[in-house]
């Protein structure tokens, strides 16, 4: 008999259980990768909305004095460019910071608002059907945005409702990915595997900020319709593909118990029957125990999700986080370009460093709070040294690109850092806290509160930023050290509890 090639060997020494891990685990990573995809267009082409015309004016004075030297005849043509000449109507205006400001706010503030009821509404529909029909519309609504220059679209109500529109429907996606991850996940690497999974985000933006370049300068409005069928692309493979888990894992005397979930006594669902192991699969009977269950656990109530312990803190700490990350998401390209005197493309490309260092924050916050068990403190600590960090930043953009280059990954690792852990492994562990006694379907909840929260300040972020700019980037800037500083306080009572903890213990805050 032939040899068993390794490769063959490989695959079948996983099971099957673990084989829906790692899938569940690629896809959900690739499905909230084209949520991010398709906000990140906006701040890409924010700087083609409204141009930096002073360059065509100096282009066209010059052409009109070599005009009138040749030609002394005829009289001088005066260089009339303006604003309007080269820039998108209504952002042809000195107002565009606030104009653009705004459209960054109706799209925020309505994924907050909508964020409060997607994890309540998310926990009682199937979350696969829940989370295609999410996608498909913000895929249409992200390339409504972008129709807007096919169409030649000059009306600002038209952008607001796209943005306001969008907003919404994105709110299915984080408390459906999460509940996926969550379920599928125990707690014993948690922050290790949530935060190689959160990277999304940050894989998200780079790509939505490359695909976005290459069109902003010649039709920006292909930036938003390639990343809006894309996502609406993914949403129809997340109904193809989509499982979620009806059996979960308890340590009981040292052994893994299987408990399975049935939805009468009689019968079982589809989705379990596909997570039994074959007949000709031979499972150990002493670890495997079955209890059946007359009735599903209802859904958390909002009340009593707050009640959670560490809820409330992390909430309103991710609201501050937030509010720099997607300060940085909408405004950085923006910033470049002014800062750096570079083309939209450019400065789109230079930003995708900031989500780099994100990455690589976001794993190593995981890591740091596996090992020490302390999520609360690894997030303080990150939080402590973003904020000089921040002021460096602003100092330091304007000595070239080299430094430029190297703040902007030790910003977006600090910055990203807590962001990343609080979404993550912070409230997946919230979500299955021990006092709500195993019941799985409250962590649609607890996620959507926590991120709605934080969208709060990922809306109040980006608005603030545009009024301020109005004064110069180093208000932002202060702002956003400020913004880092009182998330660092909210905190307090929580790393408090952790460093007077005599024993170190894994989510010590949050069991």
């Amino acid at each position: 008999m032939a040899p068993i090639p390794p490769g063959i060997r490989l695959l079948v020494s996983f099971n099957r259980d673990q084989w829906y891990r790692a899938l569940t685990f690629i896809l959900t990573f690739l499905l909230y990768t084209s949520f991010h995809l398709s906000r990140k267009p906006i701040s890409i082409v924010k700087s083609e909305l409204h141009k930096n015309c002073s360059s065509v004016s100096e282009l066209a004075t010059i052409a009109s004095s070599s005009s009138s030297s040749s030609d002394s005849q005829q009289p001088s043509l005066p260089s009339l460019h303006t604003d309007m000449d080269c820039s998108w109507k209504p952002f042809d205006k000195n107002n565009y910071k606030q104009l653009l400001g705004a459209m960054d706010y109706s799209f925020l503030c309505a994924y907050a608002v909508g964020m409060y009821l997607s994890g309540i509404i998310g926990e009682r529909l199937p979350i696969r059907l829940y989370l295609t029909v999410g996608m498909l519309t913000s895929g249409l609504f992200t390339c409504l945005f972008g129709l807007g220059y096919v169409y030649n679209i000059h009306s600002l109500g038209f952008y607001i409702f796209v943005q306001v529109a969008n907003g919404l429907v994105q709110t299915t996606g984080w408390p459906s990915v999460v509940t996926c991850i969550g379920n599928w996940f125990g707690k014993g690497r948690r922050g290790l595997i949530m935060g190689l999974w959160n990277s999304h985000t940050s894989v998200g933006n780079i790509l939505g900020s490359l695909i976005a370049g290459y069109w902003v300068s010649s039709n920006w409005g292909l930036s938003f319709i390639v990343p809006g069928l894309i996502i609406a692309a993914m949403g129809v493979v997340s109904n193809l593909i989509i499982l979620m888990p009806e059996k979960k894992y308890e340590r009981v005397n040292g052994h893994a118990e299987v408990y399975l979930q049935y939805k009468n006594s009689k019968t079982q669902s589809y989705d379990t029957e596909l997570l039994l192991p074959r007949d000709s699969v031979c499972v150990p009977v002493q670890p495997v125990v079955v209890v059946k269950s007359e009735s599903e656990p209802s859904a958390i109530s909002f009340i009593g999700a707050l009640r959670i312990p560490g809820v409330i803190e992390f909430s309103l700490c991710l609201l501050f986080a937030k509010l720099v990350s997607y300060t940085f998401l909408f405004w950085l390209p923006l910033y470049i370009t002014k800062a750096a005197h570079l083309d939209a493309k450019k400065a789109g490309d230079l930003s995708t460093l900031f989500d780099v260092g994100g990455i690589v924050g976001g794993i190593l916050a995981g890591v740091i709070s596996d090992k020490l068990g302390k999520r609360a403190t690894t997030c303080a600590v990150m939080l402590l040294l973003a904020a000089p960090t921040l002021y460096g930043f602003s100092m330091i953009s304007e000595f070239g690109q080299g430094p430029t280059i190297g703040m902007l990954l030790v910003c977006g690792g600090l910055v990203n850092g807590p962001y990343a852990l609080i979404t993550t492994a912070v409230s997946a562990d919230l979500g299955t806290h021990k006092s709500l006694k195993g019941n799985a379907r409250a962590l649609s909840t607890v996620t959507a509160i926590i991120d709605g929260t934080g969208s709060v300040g990922a809306a109040l972020g980006p608005l603030l930023a545009g009024l301020l700019s109005a004064g110069g980037w180093d208000q932002v800037f202060y702002m956003l050290m400020t913004a880092d500083f009182l998330a660092l306080v909210l905190l307090l009572r929580l790393v408090t509890k952790e460093l007077s903890s005599t024993k170190s213990r894994p989510i010590s805050t949050v069991e």
